[in-house]
């Protein structure tokens, strides 16, 4: 399974931004999709996770200003991301499950930066 994370950019604080995230391979049993992010000296985090049925997960701190989406007939997952502020500044990754063969893939990062 292949993962291409886009869309990272740089923009001003209330500002707008959607990374997409392409999977590709053999992608059959994969099922929940996320994005995690990575400040710089912090751990990475969750950031949204998405079912196959489309059900939806958020961390706290972007709950209201970021929606997570999917489509399945192109295997691309969205993260809409509204009213960023300069803590949003991260590298998002997209990452995929696989509960038959128990695996996690992760895509190259993507760099979202906000400035003040």
């Amino acid at each position: 399974v292949q993962l291409q994370a886009s869309g990272g950019g740089l923009v001003q604080a209330g500002g707008s931004l959607r990374l997409s995230c392409a999977a590709s391979g053999s992608i059959f049993s994969i099922n929940i999709m996320g994005w995690y992010r990575q400040a710089p000296g912090k751990e990475r985090e969750l950031v949204a996770v998405i079912t196959s049925s489309g059900g939806t997960n958020y961390a706290d701190s972007v709950k209201g200003r970021f929606t997570m989406s999917r489509d399945n007939a192109k295997n691309t997952v969205y993260l809409l991301m509204n009213s960023l502020k300069p803590e949003d500044t991260a590298v998002y990754y997209c990452r995929a499950t696989d509960p038959v063969l128990g695996i996690l893939y992760w895509g190259k990062g993507t760099l979202v930066t906000v400035s003040s």
